[in-house]
Parts: C-alpha cells; sequence; structure tokens
C-alpha cells in the first residue's frame, strides 16, 4: 500500500496553492497535517480529515460547526485515493459554498501529483536495478546464471544478446567537486533502452556500457563501432570532450564472458591512455598484443620474457640502442628503412644491432629472436 510521506504533501501545497488564494492542507491516512500554507497546524491531528477517510467522501466543516471537531477550521476536505486506496485528504480552509468549485480540481491535481511522484520512483527504483544488474554482469565471480537470468527478466533484459563493453573514464582536476555530477550527465546521455545500452557507474571516474555488438544484426564490426563512439563523443558538453577517454573492448561470441570484454576495455584503456595520452578513444584491435600480454607480468614467464628488454634498458645511457631496436621492428628489419628513418648510415645502424644482440643475447636475424624482443619491449609499457 502506497503511504502519503511529507515530501510529496510538500509538493502538491506548492503546486496547489497558486490555484486559489486560501490556505491548503495535506493530512495523511491517520489524519495528521504533513503539509499546510499555515506552518502552525502541520504535525496536528485534523478530524475533519479522519471523518473524511471513515467516510471516504467529501466532508464540508461550516464556520458554524468547527467547534465540535478538534484542530479544524471551516473548509471542505477531500479524500485522495490511489490504486484504489485513500492514501490521504487534502483540505482546503474557507467558507465550503465558495470551495466547492475549486475543490474536485485540487483533489484531481493532488492524486496527479502522486501518480507522477510515483512513477518517478519506480523509474529510479528500476534504473537503480538495471546499474546494480550490470555491475553483476562485469563481475569475474558471476557464476550463478540461473539467478542472473531471473533478474534479467524481471528487468525485461535479454542476456543472450552478444554484447561488447566500452570503458568511459572522466579526467579532472584533483580540486575539482562536479567530477560525480559531469559522470552522471554523460550517464543520462549514454542510457538509452531503445538501442539496448546497460549502463553503470563503477568509480567516482569511470563508468561501464555494454553495447549490443551487432549494429547490422548479424556481424561484429569494430570499425562500425568506432564510429559510433566518434559520434557520442561530439554529442558530449564542450566542457567534457577534452576530459573523456574510451576504450572498446574485445567482442566474445559467449553473452556469458561478457566480463572478459569489460577487462579488455580496461586494460586497453590503460595501455591506451600510456602510449597514446593525447588521444580520448582506444580500441582493443589496436592494443591486442599487449592486453593478451598483460596477465603475464604476474608471472615468472612474463618476467622472463621481459628479461631481454630490460638488460637493454639497464645498459643503454643515452637510449640510443632502445630508440634502434623500436625503429628496427617497426620496419619488420629493413635496415635500409630503419637507416634512412634514424638518419643514420648503414655501417652505424650494424654496430648498434650488433651491440643490442651483445647485450640481450638475441639474435635479431631469427624470427624468433625479433619476436621475443618486440614481446619484450611490448611487456615493458
Amino acid at each position: 500500500m502506497y503511504f502519503l510521506n511529507k515530501h510529496i504533501a510538500e509538493q502538491i501545497i506548492k503546486r496547489t496553492t497558486h490555484i486559489i488564494k486560501h490556505n491548503i492542507n495535506v493530512m495523511n491516512n491517520q489524519g495528521i497535517i504533513l503539509a499546510s500554507g499555515d506552518l502552525a497546524r502541520i504535525g496536528l491531528i485534523h478530524e475533519g480529515a479522519l471523518l473524511a477517510i471513515r467516510q471516504n467522501k467529501v466532508i464540508a466543516i461550516h464556520p458554524d460547526s468547527t467547534d465540535t471537531f478538534q484542530g479544524v477550521q471551516a473548509g471542505i476536505n477531500l479524500p485522495l485515493h490511489f490504486k484504489g486506496s485513500i492514501i490521504g485528504v487534502i483540505g482546503i480552509t474557507g467558507n465550503p459554498k465558495k470551495l466547492r468549485q475549486y475543490g474536485e480540481l485540487l483533489k484531481i491535481t493532488a492524486e496527479m501529483i502522486v501518480e507522477q511522484a510515483e512513477l518517478l520512483s519506480q523509474t529510479q527504483w528500476r534504473n537503480r536495478q538495471k546499474e546494480e544488474f550490470t555491475l553483476q554482469l562485469i563481475k569475474q565471480d558471476t557464476d550463478d546464471i540461473n539467478i542472473l537470468q531471473q533478474w534479467a527478466e524481471q528487468l525485461a533484459i535479454d542476456l543472450t544478446i552478444p554484447r561488447v563493453a566500452c570503458v568511459l573514464q572522466l579526467h579532472m582536476s584533483p580540486e575539482s567537486n562536479t567530477q560525480h555530477h559531469e559522470l552522471n550527465t554523460i550517464l543520462q546521455l549514454l542510457d538509452m533502452p531503445e538501442r539496448g545500452n546497460l549502463v553503470a557507474i563503477t568509480s567516482m571516474s569511470e563508468l561501464v556500457i555494454l553495447k549490443p555488438a551487432f549494429l547490422n544484426g548479424k556481424d561484429w564490426e569494430p570499425e562500425q563501432e568506432s564510429r559510433r563512439i566518434d559520434r557520442l563523443l561530439e554529442r558530449l558538453p564542450n566542457q567534457l570532450k577534452h576530459k573523456v577517454k574510451i576504450a572498446l573492448g574485445h567482442y566474445f561470441p559467449d553473452p556469458k564472458d561478457i566480463n572478459l570484454s569489460y577487462q579488455t576495455a580496461k586494460e586497453t584503456l590503460l595501455f591506451g591512455a600510456k602510449t597514446a595520452p593525447v588521444q580520448n578513444k582506444y580500441l582493443f584491435e589496436h592494443y591486442a598484443l599487449q592486453v593478451l600480454l598483460s596477465d603475464l607480468k604476474d608471472h615468472w614467464q612474463g618476467r622472463e620474457l621481459l628479461r631481454p628488454y630490460l638488460t637493454l634498458l639497464n645498459n643503454d645511457k643515452n637510449k640510443k640502442l632502445v630508440k634502434t631496436l623500436h625503429v628496427y621492428l617497426t620496419h619488420f628489419g629493413d635496415q635500409q628503412a630503419c637507416a634512412n628513418a634514424l638518419f643514420i648510415h648503414r655501417n652505424t645502424l650494424r654496430y648498434r644491432l650488433d651491440k643490442i644482440q651483445k647485450i640481450t643475447s638475441i639474435q635479431l636475424q631469427s624470427l624468433e629472436g625479433v619476436c621475443q624482443l618486440y614481446l619484450s619491449q611490448l611487456l615493458s609499457k
């Protein structure tokens, strides 16, 4: 059963007092005055309201009968209904004969305010549920698919739709106190039920978007999704455009793997922001190797793979050898193209490459050696 509260009662007063120039009281279903134009009456019991509730009809109190009721002035009291139940009473102070024409209008207005407040409350509750559901989807310990399925059905969410995760990060100055407000602004912009987006705030500066993966209904096309991200960035308020970074994760065909898509989006954002800080959009496809290798850093295999490049770093004070290796790998081992890019003679390049091989103990003429140094370089980022 719905119960009229003080907040809604005050809204009724605020929105109805301009209709007529009489004092208006709003009572709950216990006859207690919750809000009134006469502040001294708030909290008192209104016996006229109690009578209106008991008899479920309009009660008119004339000036000559006010002495028979406690806490009552002349006027009319009309029961307020919501979903078939009496939730309270609206009372108008004055001559009942002159107030009849206003009574039903105020009653309808008050009941509409209650309905709107309830709809808003339901919408807010539903949005909170969807956000919590989204957070559960991206957790790695989401192992009870049956509970999630029941939850999804209640929220009219189709769990079988393949989705891909985007992570959006908001960068504000440390002294800014508007970050949460700005993030909510972006969330409202992204929350599009007609597109099937699931959006949730994951921290004070970050939110996740789980987007349907098939924009054309059958295929995953990251470049097409990239263009949609561009359009989203264009729609952001001007003051936010340069404060937002967004990363698109990897698409996994099994909808149950959406948490993996989220993890790849997080890693993509991490590597993208580190290697290309001036950009604001990063795609998994552009950082796939770094993301796929990222977990190796915490294992002995990763440390062994990283060791040759770290050895080179520690033995290259002016970083000429590190730069040479980077350019060499970028040009796929083409020595002439590498020498041209570095503006050095090929003999100088050969000398540097020999030195790199000696320090790392890896042969640059072999495919395995080049791959190992390339992966080692990637792991160091």
